[in-house]
């Protein structure tokens, strides 16, 4: 998910795609926040870890 959101961010900003750019930070923060909490071993979704 962290790749994904930088990707869709990369390419958003240099195609000028406001769109891509807005949602690849939204997924880049959503996937940072998942991955954080799974690290300090947090349940994420009923899931024990998260990849």
């Amino acid at each position: 998910m962290i790749i994904l959101g930088l990707i869709l961010a990369i390419v958003g900003f240099i195609f000028s795609i406001p769109i891509l750019w807005t949602i690849g930070l939204v997924v880049l923060v959503i996937g940072i926040v998942l991955w954080a909490l799974g690290a300090a071993g947090h349940a994420v979704g009923g899931r024990q870890h998260y990849y």
